[in-house]
């Protein structure tokens, strides 16, 4: 197995993703912080990605933060406040993005065009619940174990959360999930709606699906996206204005030619990757 903290592989289209710190539980780091943001901003810049999976090597998906190597790092910082300062620092500096360092490991996937499924197997806790949840599409087995488990350390979740549970879930159950930190399985988390699907593979469920919407328009699945993230919280102008014009770039377009062509001539469509 590569010794990479996050592997990609990237096959017709299809990216899978691997958080691969095995040992840990894909517990986050500040070396794990980083695999993961260059991982989506890579993804970010690659035309031939259609679609994107996400999920964890080993036993669990992700156990969440690293208590022990930022305690280490806190330890290391003692008696210097100005390197204790600089790490704080680092975690919360955000450039001119909106999300800073600390919640961009989960943020990234939902800001990359095209769609992100995560395939949850395992452990979710956390930090690991948060980078699942800013997946588009969410797959878990049904044993999984998910929790918003930062009330257990007597903190409150704070990479993304806030722009990713609001679209899954109403705020009465987004705030017993964070004020107890209760544990999910797979069926529990799809009842309320954390999940989209449980599996007994989710990985493969998940490849399956990524290879489905791989064999759609490029074009379309991007301005999909676009116009869902967009408009979903917008004023009904924001939203009505942005299908007008999406579609209208759509129309007529090479990759759009090709799907009606190939449905009428009953074969499957041919598709070119966007510029």
């Amino acid at each position: 197995m590569s010794d990479e903290l996050v592997t990609i592989d990237i096959s017709d289209g299809v990216a899978d993703v691997r958080l691969n710190r095995v040992d840990k539980y894909n517990a986050l780091s500040p070396a794990m912080f980083k695999s993961i943001i260059e991982a989506g901003e890579k993804l970010a810049t690659a035309k031939d990605v259609r679609a994107v999976v996400l999920s964890g090597n080993g036993r669990g998906f992700c156990a969440g933060l690293d208590m022990e190597s930022f305690a280490g790092m806190a330890d290391d910082a003692a008696g210097d406040g100005d390197k204790e300062k600089s790490t704080t620092s680092e975690l919360l500096s955000r450039g001119e993005a909106p999300e800073n360092h600390a919640q961009r490991p989960a943020y990234v996937w939902k800001r990359l065009a095209v769609p992100v499924i995560s395939a949850i197997h395992g452990v979710a806790y956390g930090g690991g619940a948060q980078i699942a949840l800013g997946a588009d599409i969410r797959i878990a087995a049904p044993d999984m174990k998910m929790s918003v488990m930062e009330i257990k350390w007597g903190l409150i979740p704070d990479m993304s959360l806030t722009q990713t549970l609001r679209d899954l879930v109403p705020l009465d159950v987004a705030k017993e999930l964070t004020f107890t930190g209760r544990v999910l399985n797979g069926e529990e988390a799809k009842s309320i709606g954390l999940v989209t699907h449980v599996a007994e593979d989710p990985l493969q469920a998940a490849l399956e699906l990524a290879r489905e919407i791989a064999s759609k328009s490029p074009d379309a699945i991007r301005a999909g996206k676009q116009l869902l993230e967009t408009a979903w919280h917008a004023d009904e102008r924001t939203g009505l204005e942005l299908e007008a014009a999406l579609q209208t770039a759509l129309i007529g377009s090479a990759n759009q030619i090709e799907a009606v062509t190939a449905n009428f001539e009953k074969r499957p469509p041919v598709f070119t990757d966007p510029d």
